[in-house]
């Protein structure tokens, strides 16, 4: 949170006003030279329902990564920020019938679609489709900072490991070719356990690779590097976590792939928040401010933890125990709690750290509230990339108007 100038988010708030979303590209190709110098023989696909900002896209698009996308909407999206259809891996789970028909409109161009369920073979089947198919298998164990985010052990995703030899024939039989192997332990993979699990999952992708009566050209393990959003918590050890993975492919012939998407944002945004009302609630304040989980869901969804600092200069004032909420009608809209932060002021400036993953991609127009902007720094620049909405763009799709 000290990396970030106070004058510049100064300057952000008071020409967009608040909530307004800061994403710094500059960051994010700084965590990018991170990932690709720990995994330099990795083919590496961002997973764009992290942030699937036109600019962040471009800004991978041009470092030369692929795009790992879970539907229509952000494949469409990776296209138009430069993404070649050969470097986008389209892994939906449970498609709707409007996604498959979209994305299969490229057909004519190179492109492979990850299957979950043998019922998505058929289906793509029925289409006339006769590509090149990854099987996502069901390991049945996960990682991650939470239950609801461990993916591996989550049977809404990936063919059971019984049942992935089926799968591949049914995928042969009906004229497309199994180019990979794919699965995910889940996100927020970050302590040390989290990494011994993941090599759990990776070891399982990789037997059943190997039992496998076939050569496959990839294997993907999915993303879900983790980043701490305490100030307390250590980082993820990437050297680790690509020794790690080695380890446990090394039988395995194949590319190695893997599908980062919170490592590489998260920590490139903040989102500004202005106080307009304090109330003392027992020996606690509470601040509202005019950000509130329409902007940032997150906490609410997950009862995540979101570094919050004040912009600029109030050492002059005591700390108090201070909970941060919003302006929705949720008992739920809180963004933080008990936090040690200078006793707040109506007109205060608030930076809420780490929310460059999940922060805008999460936004809703709930309570009729238009979404935040968002603005690019770069180098020494500024930019506006996602202009705040107004109630028209709210209203503009109702048909009985």
């Amino acid at each position: 949170m000290a990396d970030w100038p106070a004058e510049r988010l100064e300057a952000v708030a008071d020409e967009q006003e608040t909530p307004v979303y800061v994403i710094d590209l500059d960051r994010i190709r700084e965590n990018l030279g991170r990932v690709q110098s720990a995994f330099p023989e990795a083919d590496i696909h961002y997973a764009v329902k992290a942030n699937s900002g036109s600019a962040v896209l471009e800004t991978f698009a041009t470092a030369g990564v692929g795009a790992e996308c879970a539907s229509a909407g952000e494949f469409e999206r990776a296209v138009a920020a430069g993404f070649p259809t050969e470097r986008i891996l389209y892994t939906p789970v449970n498609p709707p019938q409007r996604d498959l028909d979209t994305v299969l409109e490229y057909e004519t161009e190179p492109l492979a679609i990850t299957v979950g369920a043998l019922d998505t073979v058929r289906r793509l089947a029925d289409r006339g489709f006769t590509g090149d198919v990854a099987i996502r298998i069901h390991p049945g164990t996960g990682a991650g900072h939470s239950d609801s985010v461990a993916t591996g052990a989550d049977r809404k995703f990936g063919i059971g490991i019984d049942r992935v030899e089926k799968a591949v024939e049914l995928v042969t039989e009906r004229g497309m070719t199994v180019v990979g192997v794919h699965a995910h332990a889940g996100s927020g993979i970050l302590n040390p356990e989290d990494v011994s699990s993941h090599r759990e999952v990776v070891e399982t992708v990789a037997q059943v690779v190997n039992d496998l009566d076939q050569d496959v050209d990839f294997v993907d393990v999915g993303g879900g590097f983790g980043v701490p959003y305490r100030p307390e918590g250590d980082p993820l050890d990437l050297a680790a976590l690509a020794d790690s993975t080695r380890d446990a492919l090394d039988s395995v012939s194949g590319t190695l792939r893997i599908e980062p998407g919170r490592y590489l944002v998260a920590d490139a945004g903040l989102l500004l928040t202005r106080v307009n009302t304090v109330k003392p609630a027992g020996e606690e304040l509470l601040a509202g401010v005019d950000a509130g989980m329409t902007d940032l869901l997150r906490p609410a969804l997950y009862d995540a933890y979101h570094p919050v600092a004040p912009v600029g200069s109030m050492t002059d004032r005591e700390k108090r125990s201070v909970s941060v909420v919003g302006p929705i009608c949720e008992s739920t809209d809180v963004l933080a709690t008990n936090r040690r932060l200078p006793a707040p002021e109506r007109g205060d400036l608030l930076a809420i750290g780490m929310t460059g993953a999940y922060g805008i991609e999460m936004a809703s127009q709930y309570n009729s509230r238009p979404r935040p902007p968002v603005v690019a720094f770069e180098e020494t620049t500024s930019r506006e990339i996602r202009r705040r909405e107004q109630l028209e763009d709210i209203t503009a799709p109702e048909t009985d108007r």
